[in-house]
């Protein structure tokens, strides 16, 4: 049976542990919403980031499919060429886009990646990547007057979120995300919709610069500090907001609640670039007297076979003679050197010498198609529980202290789905699924619509 309205709500790194176990009796909403359809933890997309995780969702596609690995690609074969993903660089459709086309009205706030506001059947405000509110935010222009007058001034994102001003942190999230919650229940009140989408990315903010407080696994963790309770009790206010949102909704609505990734202990940083030059892969002209981003180190080219790029997991690139402007890796050398480096990073160690259990990808062998310009590897250290640091300048490869400002968690490949129907009986036993996939949102909501599923989705139907 066809749905007739579908509400999506996106919390940002909201993380399977402490939703579906350590904290679910603390959350009443979306446990209520648990017991009454089917739940579990969502394997996100490699890379399991934001951008492009939610284009992932909201396409059913890979970021292979969508040439889109990461906040920054590759927009040549230049060694400086990286440019921001801002929505024109995903030109498949996504939900909205579909749903237009079949005269569906929409509600979207928040989704990451939708800036600058393309055109709906509906309503959007922009998310993340989204500068300030001065730029084309919405959609249609005039509502950003609208937005003005409903909650005064709307705020996309925090200032940031390394920093060591928790208190300040503190009073910026619940500021933004009682205006994003406020601003998406007075768009549900006032407009028609037939599918409304908010992404709140206070969760991502809170676990950054919180994780510490709550994890006794995290190697600075401090019990009994002030803040040990900081994540939890904001995961009960968006709760709270969530029920509000739920008393809105009339019984023909299908509810998602999902996030993008989870996260985990951020365990410490691995030098990417210190490492390639260690084992002679990168060459420098000089050594900086201090720590300085890869793309401001004066890289010999002419001799250097690989670089990286930090972040939660590394981007490693080869230069490659005719490929990249000096590049030196001839290409009946390129597999080979490829495969060197794979090994070699599988087998990196950390400061004591143990296995940091890391993982390389090649973009053929995890995505069915692959657009744009990827990473030659990607890699992730420790499991994703060690940073990527790519400056250079550092006396060693390990790193406690992040290059980029404080920051407590590293993301996790799993985040969560909870699917339910709102007059849907309450279970005795909740319906966990265990192989689901952020693959598989996109077709389920065009599902539930009754309407056809394009071929070249890459998920399925989650069966409920």
């Amino acid at each position: 049976m066809a749905e007739k309205k579908v509400l999506i709500v996106g919390l940002d790194c909201a993380s399977p542990e402490l939703v579906f176990d350590r904290w679910r009796g603390e959350l009443p909403n979306l446990a209520s919403l648990i017991k009454k359809g089917v739940y579990g933890p969502l394997q996100s997309c490699v890379p399991p980031i934001t951008v492009p995780a939610w284009s992932c969702m909201m396409s059913g596609k890979s970021p292979g499919t969508l040439g889109c690995y990461g906040f920054r690609n590759r927009s040549s074969y230049s060694y400086e060429a990286l440019s921001f993903a801002t929505s024109r660089a995903i030109r498949e459709d996504r939900l909205w886009d579909i749903l237009s086309r079949h005269n569906k009205k929409v509600i979207l706030v928040g989704v990451p990646q939708t800036y600058p506001a393309s055109p709906v059947s509906g309503f959007m405000v922009t998310g993340l990547l989204t500068p300030d509110t001065g730029c084309p935010y919405t959609y249609p222009p005039e509502l950003a007057k609208e937005i003005e007058a409903s909650v005064g001034e709307y705020i996309i994102d925090v200032d940031t979120f390394r920093t060591d001003d928790k208190s300040g942190l503190l009073s910026q999230v619940y500021e933004m995300t009682e205006k994003r919650f406020s601003l998406f229940s007075y768009l549900l009140d006032s407009k028609p919709w037939d599918f409304s989408m908010i992404v709140e990315m206070g969760i991502d903010r809170m676990q950054h610069a919180f994780w510490k407080y709550i994890d006794p696994r995290h190697p600075a963790y401090e019990a009994g500090s002030p803040h040990e309770n900081a994540v939890l009790d904001y995961y009960r206010f968006v709760d709270a907001r969530i029920g509000e949102l739920l008393d809105r909704l009339d019984s023909d609505t299908a509810v998602l609640v999902v996030s993008d990734h989870g996260a985990q202990a951020n365990r410490g940083g691995f030098c990417i670039n210190e490492w390639l030059i260690q084992q002679g892969y990168l060459r420098l002209i000089r050594r900086p007297d201090g720590l300085v981003p890869i793309s401001k180190a004066a890289v010999d080219w002419e001799h250097t076979a690989a670089w990286g790029e930090g972040g939660y997991y590394a981007r490693l690139f080869l230069n490659v003679r005719g490929r990249e402007p000096q590049g030196c890796v001839a290409p009946d050398r390129y597999e080979h050197v490829r495969a060197e480096l794979a090994a070699k990073l599988a087998s990196t160690v950390d400061q004591d010498g143990n296995s940091l259990k890391t993982r390389v990808f090649r973009p053929e062998d995890i995505y069915a198609n692959v657009n744009g310009i990827p990473p030659d590897l990607f890699v992730y250290f420790g499991d994703l529980s060690w940073r990527s640091i790519g400056s250079v300048g550092h006396s060693g490869l390990y790193s406690m202290a992040n290059d980029t400002g404080p920051d407590d968690a590293n993301h996790a490949e799993r985040g969560i789905c909870i699917l339910c129907r709102p007059d849907a009986p309450e279970a005795g036993m909740p319906a966990r699924r265990n192989s689901l996939s952020i693959l598989d949102i996109a077709p389920t909501v065009l599902d539930l619509f009754g309407l056809g599923i394009p071929a070249d989705m890459e998920g399925t139907v989650i069966d409920t």
